[in-house]
């Protein structure tokens, strides 16, 4: 193990965050630069080494994650970085995104701060990257097979490496303007900086996968051309139809979806705009959902200079503390400070919007809403409870409800979908026709980043299997495993 005293003597740090005031004057990371170099080697050395580490149960990736704490304490950061890639394509964002379910099945975690397990991660990559231990990894022979990859978000990009790696001829489609998918255009540059997606994307070229962007699958592509070209096709175009408010006033100018509202700000960091189309500046901005992407618009307002940010959220405000129908090593549902929310806004909770008013020009201008609560399983309004919201921008961030079936990628196919929109898929990620594979929310529904990676490499095994008969590849979950409660 690491450090046999660590957990007893070493208290829990995480990376420190930049003051307030500076970090909403610009959209770098929130992060104090090489905060945690100085740290990191003690927290590391916390990990206890348990004879069954529920750290791994907790990771959907499983992640080696006591072998790299103990490379990590003793500063051995090529050893610590190949541990690492062993079952992760992308460490840097996950240990930049991901809510850390590991850390909550830490088994130091049932009686004291758990492991600072995600900042281990980061610190470890991070490094890898400036010492020069990120190389691409081409493969040593091709196989002459060929497979397509739709979408390029974590789950494609994942499968894309490790079809890659293995021998076949990728391509990936992508129908944006830059590869990345939501880790691009969804993830704000204060959580995550995009140079640390171009550069994965370099190294992906030069191991040999393709990209085409602009292409959209379904209009821009028919599926049998995409299969008459390539002899297996992977499904990553995630789960992108955005849930909505069907109440009265939803038509009004000025209430839009949050992925219509963060990839224009996104783009202005990438130097599309000099100012985004829909902006805060100077608005009263109400953000509806109250999960990471909201928090996400809510940061965003900040940096946009919002005269106003308010969250609401239709459930009650989750416990501090872990809650007892959620026990170790459960992922618990608890009250989060995201840095969004530190930097300023209202959050309310145990609340539903009944409708929205508009101005003569149809804009927006106000939200109503009234306090609910569950009765009887049944969530009901509180008489007397109404009350009105200033709202010149409203973001709605309820999630999603599956795969974009518009765009006929879906029919073209003829995929079998499930009664939540996903596409329908078997243990080896195969969907029910042949040679065309699923992975990622695109068959999972919205779930977590790494969920996604393994998901994408757990598809990759599927499709090498398919392509010559065996595989390599690691298979890290199966479509149906639904141990690792997320």
């Amino acid at each position: 193990m690491a450090d046999p005293k660590g957990f007893l003597t070493t208290p829990r740090e995480t990376a420190c965050t930049r003051p307030v005031a500076e970090r909403l004057k610009d959209w770098n990371e929130v992060y104090v630069p090489g905060s945690l170099l100085p740290i990191i080697s003690k927290q590391a050395g916390r990990c206890m080494d348990c004879g069954i580490p529920f750290c791994h149960n907790g990771c959907p990736l499983g992640n080696l994650i006591p072998e790299w704490n103990d490379f990590a304490y003793r500063e051995d950061w090529t050893a610590a970085s190949e541990r690492l890639h062993a079952t992760n394509n992308f460490p840097e964002f996950t240990g930049r995104l991901c809510p850390a379910p590991c850390e909550s099945a830490c088994v130091l975690g049932i009686n004291q701060p758990a492991v600072t397990i995600k900042n281990v991660e980061v610190s470890i990559i991070d490094k890898a990257w400036d010492n020069g231990d990120v190389t691409p990894q081409a493969p040593e022979r091709l196989s002459g097979k060929t497979a397509a990859v739709i979408g390029s978000g974590p789950a494609g990009l994942a499968a894309a490496q490790q079809l890659t790696r293995a021998g076949h001829t990728v391509v990936v489609y992508e129908r944006a303007d830059r590869i990345g998918g939501l880790l691009r255009y969804g993830i704000p540059e204060f959580k995550m900086e995009k140079v640390h997606i171009n550069r994965r994307i370099e190294q992906m070229r030069a191991e040999g996968t393709k990209f085409r962007t602009g292409v959209e699958v379904g209009r821009d592509i028919t599926a049998t051309d995409l299969r008459k070209r390539f002899d297996a096709v992977v499904i990553a175009a995630g789960a992108t139809v955005s849930r909505d408010l069907p109440v009265p006033g939803r038509d009004l100018k000025g209430i839009h979806f949050a992925m219509e509202y963060l990839p224009l700000a996104n783009k202005v960091q990438e130097g599309d705009f000099m100012a985004p189309p829909i902006t805060a500046e100077g608005k009263h901005v109400v953000v509806i959902g109250g999960g990471d992407t909201g928090a996400d618009c809510v940061g965003t307002a900040h940096r946009q200079g919002a005269a106003s940010v308010t969250q609401l959220e239709i459930m009650p405000r989750p416990s501090e503390d872990r809650p007892a129908g959620q026990p170790w090593p459960t992922f618990p549902m608890l009250y989060k400070v995201t840095s969004a929310h530190e930097e300023g806004g209202e959050r309310i909770y145990s609340v539903s919007t009944t409708h929205f008013e508009g101005d003569e020009d149809g804009n927006v201008q106000a939200l109503h809403l009234v306090e609910v609560a569950f009765e009887d399983g049944k969530l009901v309004q509180k008489a007397g409870t109404e009350r009105v919201l200033p709202a010149q921008l409203v973001t709605l961030a309820m999630g999603f409800t599956g795969t974009d079936q518009e765009n006929g990628l879906t029919a073209q196919f003829g995929l079998a979908m499930d009664a939540r929109g996903n596409i329908e898929r078997d243990a080896s990620y195969a969907t029910n026709v042949d040679g065309v594979f699923v992975a990622g929310d695109a068959g999972r529904g919205q779930s977590l980043i790494v969920w996604a990676i393994a998901e994408g490499r757990s598809a990759a095994r599927g499709v090498d299997r398919f392509l010559t008969g065996t595989s390599a590849l690691p298979y890290p979950v199966k479509p149906t495993d639904r141990s690792i409660t997320v």
